[in-house]
């Protein structure tokens, strides 16, 4: 798959919610070749602060390529204050998509928490095409880290939301969502990101109902190609790098810590 490094011009940058903004860039070579799970690495100053880039899960690649974030730090909070025709030093796309699912699935449910929706939704644009039953289960602290998923809804997407504080939907984690579907081990597949405690709770639970999916993890990046192994994480096979094996890794392969 082509690595691309380019300028783009800035669209849009807004607020959804208290807690996460949404990006997009006018990039139609990206849009051609980005795949669900994959991510971008962006350069969120002209300046040589912050040194490395930032990434980004790809949220959406229609007519712009979108990124879903959260002012947090330096990089982040710098890219809160683009403005449309502001221009981004962006490469990609990086790292290992999702697969798809199997032959004989008829279900897909999608299990997020928090900053962890943001490659959730390029995904549904895909799984829509095939005429799956497709859910989306979403775990955040509070309302402010919960917004309207009016696009994930217009797909056809079945939304279920828990919170730490019940401000919105169920009160509690994600993993008290679960009863919301009938899970079936012959044609359910899973996807999850997020925090790896909720993470490794869909784990267990897959493990546990013998259902197969994929997890993608999240990790504080470097390079984002794989050379200074700053992103690995354990697995079954041994340690790999988040940027470069993943982010999407089987999810009964990765090691919980």
């Amino acid at each position: 798959m082509e690595q691309i490094q380019n300028i783009y011009k800035v669209v849009s940058n807004e607020k959804l919610c208290p807690q996460f903004w949404r990006l997009c860039f006018d990039a139609p070579d990206l849009v051609k070749e980005v795949q669900p799970g994959q991510f971008v690495h962006i350069r969120t100053s002209k300046t040589l602060e912050p040194f490395f880039r930032r990434p980004f899960s790809v949220y959406r690649a229609h007519r712009y390529v979108e990124i879903f974030y959260e002012p947090v730090g330096p990089g982040t909070h710098l890219l809160a204050n683009k403005q449309k025709g502001d221009t981004l030093d962006v490469l990609g796309p990086l790292g290992t998509p999702f697969i798809m699912p199997p032959d004989g699935t008829k279900q897909v449910v999608m299990i997020a928490g928090g900053i962890g929706i943001a490659p959730m939704l390029i995904l549904s644009d895909i799984l829509k095409k095939k005429k799956l039953e497709l859910t989306l289960l979403y775990g955040g602290r509070t309302r402010g880290h919960v917004y309207p998923m009016k696009e994930f809804k217009d797909s056809g997407v079945k939304v279920h939301i828990a919170t730490d504080d019940g401000s919105v939907g169920i009160k509690g984690r994600v993993s008290g969502l679960f009863d919301k579907v009938k899970f079936n081990a012959t044609d359910t597949f899973i996807y999850t990101c997020g925090p790896n405690p909720m993470m490794k709770a869909v784990q267990d639970f897959a493990i546990k109902n013998r259902i197969k999916g994929q997890a993608a993890s999240e990790e504080i990046m470097a390079c984002g190609l794989g050379a200074c192994l700053g992103c690995s994480i354990e697995t079954k096979q041994g340690y790999k790098t988040v940027c470069h094996d993943g982010p999407a890794f089987n999810i009964e392969d990765i090691i919980f810590h």
